[in-house]
Parts: C-alpha cells; sequence; structure tokens
C-alpha cells in the first residue's frame, strides 16, 4: 500500500486547479511530476470532482434529476415514471416507461421518410461530416415541431427542471444490424477551432437524454466503458446522464454498440447552457 495520504491541503489545491479551468489530465500531471503515485493522485483527483459535480447539481447549474429521499417513481405532470439505476459518477439514470408505445411508434413513423446517413460534428470547423465511428441513419426535428415533440419535450423539462429553450430538436436515429456509435462525449472541445461557432448557438451541452423507440433482437445497448456500465435498449426506456464540464474525467464516455439483429430506433435531445438557435 502506499504511504502517501490525501490530505485536505491536497485536495484544496486540486479544488483551486479545477475552478481555475485547468484540465484534469493537466492537474493530474502535475501532481505526479511533483511525486505523487499516480493511484493516489488520481483517487484524489476523482474524490475532487465527485464533490464539485454534486454540488453543481444541488445548485442547479446542470440539468437533474431529482432523487432525494432515494425515490423509486417520478410523477410527472403527465406521466409516472419508474427509476431502474441511478449513479453519481458518472450521473447516470436509467428511467422505465418514460414514453409509452404510442409514443415510440408515431416517433418512428414521422422520421422514417427523413432519415439520411448520420453526421458527426467536426471540431476543427463546426460543422458536421459523415464519419466512419457513427453507421446510424438519422433525422432532427424542429423544436416543438409537432404536438408529439413539444410534449416530449415539455416531460423532459419536468423531468430536469431545464428550459425548453435550452434543448436541441429531437434527433431520431435508425440502427440497422451491425450499426453502431463508437465511444465519444457529447460536449464540445472548447480547444477545437471550430468550438466558437458551435458554443455561439447555446453554449455547451452539459447533459443527454436517450430514448427507446423499439426494442431490437440483440445487441444495441448504451455502453459507459469507463465505468463497465451497459443499459439494454427496451422500447420506452431512457437513459439520462449529465456532464458538468467538458472533460473526460466527468466519466461520461459512451457509445452504442452493434445491434446483432433487428434494428435499434432511438430519439436524443441534448441540453445546452442557454438558448439554443
Amino acid at each position: 500500500m502506499s504511504a502517501q495520504a490525501i490530505t485536505p491541503e491536497l485536495r484544496a489545491w486540486i479544488h483551486e486547479q479545477l475552478e481555475a479551468g485547468c484540465r484534469t489530465e493537466d492537474v493530474l500531471q502535475s501532481m505526479q511530476a511533483s511525486g505523487w503515485e499516480r493511484s493516489v493522485a488520481l483517487s484524489a483527483l476523482q474524490s475532487v470532482l465527485a464533490t464539485l459535480d454534486t454540488a453543481a447539481q444541488s445548485e442547479d447549474g446542470l440539468p437533474r434529476i431529482a432523487l432525494e429521499g432515494a425515490v423509486n417513481r417520478l410523477v410527472l405532470p403527465d406521466r409516472t415514471v419508474d427509476v431502474l439505476l441511478s449513479m453519481t459518477l458518472p450521473r447516470v439514470v436509467v428511467l422505465g416507461g418514460f414514453l409509452s408505445d404510442e409514443e415510440c411508434d408515431a416517433l418512428v413513423a414521422l422520421a422514417a421518410d427523413r432519415l439520411a446517413r448520420s453526421e458527426t460534428v467536426v471540431g476543427d470547423t463546426g460543422g458536421s461530416e459523415v464519419n466512419s465511428a457513427r453507421t446510424s441513419e438519422g433525422m432532427f426535428f424542429e423544436r416543438g415541431e409537432t404536438e408529439l415533440c413539444e410534449r416530449i419535450e415539455a416531460r423532459i423539462a419536468a423531468l430536469v427542471g431545464w428550459p425548453v429553450s435550452h434543448g436541441e430538436g429531437l434527433q431520431v436515429l435508425r440502427y440497422r444490424p451491425g450499426a453502431q456509435y463508437l465511444p465519444h462525449h457529447d460536449y464540445f472541445d472548447p480547444a477545437q477551432p471550430g468550438a466558437t461557432s458551435i458554443l455561439a448557438r447555446g453554449g455547451q451541452r452539459l447533459a443527454t437524454l436517450v430514448m427507446y423507440l423499439n426494442t431490437p433482437e440483440a445487441g444495441g445497448a448504451t455502453t459507459f466503458p469507463d465505468v463497465g456500465l451497459e443499459v439494454a435498449p427496451i422500447k420506452g426506456n431512457a437513459v439520462f446522464f449529465s456532464y458538468p464540464r467538458p472533460d473526460a474525467a466527468t466519466r461520461t464516455l459512451h457509445g452504442g454498440a452493434p445491434v446483432q439483429s433487428g434494428e435499434k430506433w432511438v430519439a436524443t435531445k441534448w441540453l445546452r447552457q442557454r438558448e439554443f438557435r
């Protein structure tokens, strides 16, 4: 066992560096350069990050699902939703029955004729392009485009306590057999040249809600490789996760595992810092 101890002074120093905007990898490297063992430095860093993340959510700095009192069901204005799983780091909540079967089928029907090969954001330019890491087909609804979109967006806003105006339009995706989305982060890297134009539309992404519109015959889980979590794609269920800073230390690296049999349909909502235009 290491003889090095995580002291209050060390935690305070880490806190100061993070609050000053330093990247976690730079803080970790600096600690190791000062003689701290990597395992000890990493443990101290993660403990401070967990404290900061909890504080950010409790102060309404993030879209969040209120689970105080260890509730197992959430009563929303138009629907009651089950809490199936909850994690702190990363902040992940799996929800049962967020959408009805009828809502799932209606979204699929509305989106089916508008699908095109999915694109990913290009950090260098702020635009988007087809990428081999993402082999789905997709489309975007405008925010509030249909009565169904309005209803789902209002439900999401009630779920996470975040204005409808601060969300991107719903994106619907179809994954055919073999299609996948390799692990990635949903936040935008502010160091990339194209970040200025991306962030100007509504600030940084803060949270994601993935809603499953059908149940594939096999495969298609939403994976979180950093913590070994796999969320099965069950029709009507959803997975919510938030990331208080654009940093891999949030442990929100995630992906869509290959569909092995059948198709997978999902709807995704990304939530921004400010009104999204």
